[in-house]
């Protein structure tokens, strides 16, 4: 088919082709899946467009055909529908992760655990899953939103594995996802997935941990993993940069996978503005739901020092704004898509490479908490079958001086029955002698 025909069959069906076949501003552009060849239509094309055979002509296309009205579509389908996001948090006890999901999203949305409660979970020496779901609302638009608390984490004195269970919980919800998208029906999927992960550090020592480089190793290679140094304001400025730059030189010689906004050109300003949060990290953050007074006489949340007053929301004092901008403002889409794209995606692939279809997943045996489990239950079986030996062994011993004593017994009897038939014999033996005495 020559590039004329093409005009001529697009003219007549809908005039959008005009005599130079070239497109203006705000065209469009269609690919003939005939050919090679392509149509380029213009919004102004109308002038020097040819009638087709029903003598229409394409003055009635001067604003186009509405293709740039695509992203309006999608902004009213995104909206009615709402999005989910899924934040865990990990990290030590009273490291600030509760003050600061708090003060992220202004509102209580988890509560405090008293000292009643942290005493009692320092008892059970395991790691607990807690998921706090609520719902967010803003200029119509709403986010469900889950955020999953991690107490327990590293808060004993052996914590080998003990992010196993947080590695089993992201690996769950992969798996829970996998199994709904082979259903056949899939209009209410139950989306669980973790979009990012908090790792708070403790702004203590000179750099990471072996603790918190293994469990930050295993949880960036399932998930968008962000690195956040906790109350940062017990650092002085000098202390904190040189922090960063230790925690940093360890994550690039560790190959830890963290997540990084896309850079896409050197002076689009989306790209400046991630190479300054790429340059932030890890995020330095101050907790506070309180709001306290200034010395100009503002109020702002944040905490009173002898020598002033650390500001949550201040870029002198933390990154605290730049953490927020990224969790919810600028990048929470791109989370959710690295999420789909990357980590399920790749989770997705190995499951389907190594199963069959409809196949439940194989069950992990190196969990910390099943082994330590298996093992507890094995030292009791072994417990309980030596307590049943002993006692068998003791009754089998009462048995035994039973018996002798009933044999002793016996014999006993045995010998009086033996002497009372001696003592007859004689007696029948001296009877006729004593007669004939008589006689």
């Amino acid at each position: 088919m020559s590039k004329e025909s093409n005009s001529a069959s697009a003219a007549g069906a809908a005039s959008l082709a005009n005599n130079n076949n070239s497109g203006g501003p705000g065209g469009y552009s269609l690919k003939d899946a005939n050919s090679n060849n392509s149509i380029n239509g213009s919004p102004n094309a109308g002038a020097n467009s040819t009638s087709g055979g029903d003598g229409s002509s394409a003055s009635g296309f001067n604003e186009g055909i509405g293709i740039a009205n695509l992203p309006n579509q999608l902004h009213k389908i995104v909206t009615k529908k709402g999005t989910n996001f899924s934040v865990m948090v990990v990290g030590e006890s009273g490291i600030g992760k509760t003050t600061f999901i708090n003060t992220l999203f202004t509102t209580e949305l988890i509560e405090p655990l008293d000292d009643s409660t942290r005493r009692r979970k320092q008892l059970d020496r395991t790691v607990d899953i807690n998921i706090h779901k609520a719902e967010l609302e803003e200029k119509v638009f709403n986010v469900k939103l889950n955020v999953i608390d991690t107490p327990g984490f590293g808060d004993y004195v052996d914590n080998n594995d003990c992010w196993h269970p947080v590695i089993d919980f992201i690996e769950n919800q992969y798996e829970q996802y996998l199994r709904q998208e082979q259903q056949p029906i899939r209009k209410d999927i139950v989306d669980m997935r973790v979009h990012a992960c908090l790792y708070f550090i403790r702004p203590n020592g000179h750099t990471l941990k072996p603790l918190d480089v293994r469990a930050m190793k295993a949880i960036g290679a399932r998930c968008n993993l962000i690195p956040v140094i906790a109350k940062s304001d017990t650092l002085t400025p000098m202390d904190l940069k040189q922090f960063k730059k230790r925690v940093m030189d360890v994550i690039n010689a560790q190959n830890i996978r963290i997540y990084t906004p896309p850079i896409e050109s050197e002076d689009d300003p989306t790209s400046i503005k991630n190479r300054e949060i790429i340059t932030a990290m890890p995020f330095a953050i101050i907790g506070s739901t309180q709001e306290v007074p200034t010395p100009d006489g503002r109020r702002v949340k944040g905490r009173i020092y002898p020598w002033g007053v650390a500001e949550v929301e201040s870029d002198q004092h933390c990154d605290f704004k730049k953490l927020r901008s990224l969790l919810i403002r600028t990048h929470m889409l791109d989370l959710v898509t690295t999420t789909e794209e990357v980590h399920y995606d790749k989770y997705r692939s190995t499951q389907m490479k190594t199963r069959k279809f409809g196949e439940p997943k194989t069950k992990k045996g190196d969990n910390k908490k099943f082994k330590d489990e298996e093992e507890q239950l094995r030292r009791r079986f072994t417990e309980k079958v030596k307590e049943e030996e002993n006692r068998f062994r003791q009754w089998e011993q009462k048995l035994i001086a039973e018996r002798d004593r009933l044999n002793k017994d016996l014999e006993m009897e045995h010998n009086v029955v033996k002497q009372l038939e001696n003592e007859i014999e004689q007696l029948q033996r001296g009877s006729p002698s004593a007669a004939r005495a008589n006689r």
